[in-house]
This record gives structure tokens, C-alpha cells and sequence, in this order.
């Protein structure tokens, strides 16, 4: 896919297949605009189509993450935009629920509907809109200094984005309910021990922590791992009978891949898996010779 500068964020691709997006908007915290919002879907879009993309990190320039909305203005940041521009906003209830449905809440539906591992590296303010975008990540960790949290009431508003949802999925409806109404702003230490993040580090090991876990993660079985991910996001809201029949089906698949050849040869062989052959120009290994098929 291509990369470079974006309205309010750029790209750029770490080996093997790690797309990292960094927000640039540093003089406004990040905030983000329309623009941003939809060009970021799009790029989350071709990320989901480009098979050569295993992991997405999210991050931030400057001071924060990503702070929230552009309050300041409603004047659109059309700077190296790439799509038309749409007429309309939050004149009257109509343009919100619009706007909302349309553009603010599809980020968060884009990340939960991507395949592909996400990490959100979240190296200073993560509130309202970023906060909720860090939530629906798979992964995130926070520097020490990292300030998080919705805020919304603060200024009398929802956590529209879908914020509610996913803070309940993390903390209980107990948790989020303590959480949102008494307004709180966590710091990293915080946000780990009560586990909204998975890890916390030094601030200047923050990007080395997460492109550590990145290539981690990118160096797994894809197919497999792309699969689980769904199936776990389900299994949160299916039933038990339900979620045996999901990963069952998602299992006809896998046990078949030539990922899971190579690592029943790797087992058998006493030695670490090379997997994602097809993703790196590898011959694959002899999908019809599974070792558990033939008792071996």
C-alpha cells in the first residue's frame, strides 16, 4: 500500500508488514478533524486488502496520542487531503446522528472489523475520540506520562464513538460507570493496573516496546491468528453453543493451511516454525502431507 502524509496522519511500513500510523496534527494535541477521520478509514481499508500488512500501530506526534476532537474549529483541515469534501456537520440533530453514524463512529467499527493485529502505542493524551480508538485496538501500551480517559462529560457530551461499549468490554459496567460519570483521567501506571492497558513502559521505550511486539506478532502464523481474533471478538457476544460452532468452522480452515503443516513439521522436528511462507515468497510446505491426518 502506499504510504507518506495524510490529512492529520502519516504511514510508513516496518519490516515484516508492520503499518505504522502516527497522528501529526502535535500543535492541536492531535485532534482530529473530519478529514482525518475519513482518510484513516480509507487507509485502514486498503491495510485490511493489502495481504503484505500483518500489524497496524497507531501513535502519536509531540505531547499526545490523540486528544480528542477538534474543538477550536469547525472549519475543515483539507491539507493533503485525498477526498472530496462533505457538505454538512452538526448544525441540528440530524447532521450529528449523521455525522456520527458516517464518519466518527466507522474508525472504531474499521479498527474492530480489521483482520490484522492492531497496537495503539499511546505516548501522551488519549482522550475522548483517541481514547475510544486506543480501546478498540487489540493491544496497547501506554508510556508512564500517557494521560487517558473519556472526559466527555466534562464538556457535557457522550462518548459518541462507541466509547461506552468498549470501556463496559474492558472494565465491567461497574468499572465504566465509575470510570465515565466521575470524569477520570488515568495516567499509565494507573490505566495498567486497572487493565486498560496491557503493558507500561519508560517513556522514551515506548515505540522500542511496541515494535518489539509488533514483529512479535507479525512474525506468527497470519491466517491463524487473523481467525482467533475474530472468533474471540465473537465469543464475547455469542453464546457457548454458538462460539464452538465459529471456531470449528474457522478450524476447517487452519488445520488445512500450510501454516499449520509447517508447524506440525516444526513439532515433530524439534525446531521454531517458520510460518507465512506464501506471504514471503517461500515455497509452502505439502498442504497433503498433514502430520496429524496420517497419525504421524
Amino acid at each position: 500500500m502506499d504510504t507518506g502524509t495524510r490529512t492529520g496522519f502519516d504511514t510508513s511500513i516496518e519490516a515484516p508488514g508492520i503499518l505504522i500510523v502516527t497522528f501529526n496534527r502535535p500543535e492541536t494535541l492531535n485532534a482530529s478533524t473530519a478529514p482525518m477521520k475519513r482518510e484513516l478509514v480509507e487507509t485502514l481499508t486498503q491495510a485490511q486488502m493489502d495481504d503484505s500488512i500483518r500489524v497496524v500501530v497507531f501513535t502519536g506526534a509531540g505531547s499526545a496520542f490523540w486528544a480528542g476532537d477538534d474543538l477550536s474549529s469547525r472549519k475543515p483541515d483539507r491539507a493533503n487531503a485525498v477526498l472530496p469534501p462533505i457538505f454538512g456537520g452538526h448544525h441540528n440533530p440530524t447532521g450529528t446522528y449523521n455525522g456520527l453514524r458516517v464518519i466518527s463512529q466507522t474508525v472504531n467499527t474499521a479498527v474492530r472489523n480489521l483482520d490484522k493485529l492492531t497496537i495503539a502505542a499511546i505516548n501522551g493524551f488519549a482522550i475522548q475520540t483517541g481514547f475510544s480508538l486506543a480501546l478498540a485496538c487489540d493491544f496497547r501500551i501506554a508510556a508512564r506520562s500517557a494521560k487517558m480517559g473519556s472526559a466527555t462529560l466534562r464538556f457535557g457530551l457522550l462518548p459518541d464513538e462507541g466509547g461506552q461499549y468498549l470501556l463496559v468490554q474492558h472494565l465491567g459496567v461497574a468499572g465504566a460507570m465509575d470510570f465515565m460519570m466521575r470524569k477520570r483521567i488515568v495516567d499509565g501506571e494507573t490505566a495498567h493496573t486497572i487493565g486498560l492497558v496491557h503493558e507500561v513502559t519508560d517513556d522514551d521505550q515506548l515505540m522500542t516496546a511496541t515494535l518489539e511486539l509488533a514483529r512479535e506478532l507479525a512474525d506468527g502464523p497470519q491466517m491463524a491468528m487473523r481467525m482467533l481474533k475474530r472468533s474471540i471478538y465473537l465469543a464475547a457476544e455469542q453464546t457457548w453453543a454458538h462460539s464452538l460452532e465459529d471456531i470449528a468452522a474457522r478450524t476447517a480452515v487452519t488445520d488445512h493451511h500450510p501454516d499449520a503443516i509447517e508447524g506440525g513439521r516444526a513439532f515433530l522436528e524439534k525446531r521454531q516454525p517458520h510460518f507465512n511462507a506464501a506471504l514471503e515468497g517461500r515455497e509452502p510446505p505439502n498442504v497433503d502431507d498433514i502430520p496429524w491426518a496420517h497419525g504421524e
